[in-house]
């Protein structure tokens, strides 16, 4: 498949290129940003050796509905559309946090949990649950946002605030953002026969001042999603619970010995793996979204971007 690994373009007043783990971010005349989501796969904060057919494309596509679905409650980035991979938007300077919400303990909620801890980023996790139970109300756990190669890491509201890495002003609405996404997340999810279990939003500050919604959003990358259908009887019987996200990628590298840690390869993904990965996306996106998923022209992908993003810009 043609796939998008990387790519180079120059585009007029194009000032900079940020290269994050799967999106690739040009800045236009100060004012502008071009967001092209590759079909790179991440997990523990490691870019994997294979990219993922139509990946890109799916995560914009759900990120670009959700941002339309959210609009109403709070202000987000996007401007338009031009690709199928691509999302076009205003310039912000990102905070340096990103804010996790969870609902259920799952994940890495769940690991720290079973290790015995019972505060996740300052915020205590109740005695008595088991894996994938629901939290009484759901918890904000905040991460640092990582640079290149680095890993994201668990930090509390209080070390957000003493660090000054966000002021408490600003970060009052962070929380009250974090927690209204969440709660229309949950409403589309659940009409949807979903459950969201966690997810993370990441915001911006326009030059005016103003708080926006930038990067994905409610995607199989930034969320994890269980089937309501059932949820209930397997928690009752201690079953896994059956989820769309990309949690499965990261238990199938658990299972082959990698979890990003140093010295750790990276266990070889076969073709087959890859069109499982790819048509779990595919799964996701038609399950979240309630559409059918329409594949873009896998023709020279990289050319068409590049075409739909300079008639874009030029109008």
């Amino acid at each position: 498949m043609n796939t998008i690994n990387e790519t180079n373009f120059q585009f007029p007043e194009q000032k900079s290129v940020y290269k994050g783990k799967v999106r690739e971010v040009y800045s236009i005349n100060d004012k502008l940003l071009v967001m092209i989501a590759t079909d790179r796969l991440s997990a523990f904060d490691v870019i994997l050796p294979r990219q993922i057919p139509f990946k890109g494309q799916i995560l914009n596509q759900i990120a670009t509905k959700m941002m339309k679905d959210t609009v109403d409650i709070v202000p987000n980035w996007l401007l338009a559309n031009p690709d199928e991979n691509v999302a076009i938007g205003h310039l912000c300077n990102p905070f340096k946090v990103e804010m996790v919400i969870r609902g259920y303990l799952s994940g890495h909620a769940a690991r720290e949990y079973k290790a015995g801890k019972r505060i996740l980023c300052g915020v205590e996790m109740v005695d008595g649950l088991k894996e994938n139970d629901k939290f009484p109300l759901p918890i904000i756990t905040p991460s640092t946002k990582a640079e290149n190669g680095e890993h994201d890491e668990d930090i509390s509201r209080e070390n957000i605030l003493a660090n000054q890495i966000v002021s408490e002003e600003d970060y009052l609405i962070l929380e009250d953002y974090t927690r209204k996404l969440f709660e229309r997340g949950s409403e589309i999810a659940a009409k949807r026969g979903l459950i969201l279990v966690d997810t993370k939003y990441e915001f911006g500050k326009t030059k005016e001042g103003e708080i926006l919604l930038i990067d994905e959003i409610h995607t199989p990358d930034s969320s994890r999603y269980f089937y309501a259908d059932g949820y209930q009887e397997r928690q009752h019987k201690n079953e896994n619970q059956k989820q769309l996200s990309k949690e499965f990628v990261r238990q199938w590298l658990i299972e082959k010995g990698f979890q990003g840690k140093e010295n750790q390869q990276i266990p070889e993904m076969s073709d087959e793996k890859v069109v499982e990965i790819s048509n779990r996306y595919i799964e996701l996106y038609e399950q979240i979204t309630g559409e059918a998923f329409v594949k873009a022209s896998a023709g020279n992908v990289l050319d068409r971007i590049e075409k739909n993003v300079m008639d874009f810009l030029s109008k």
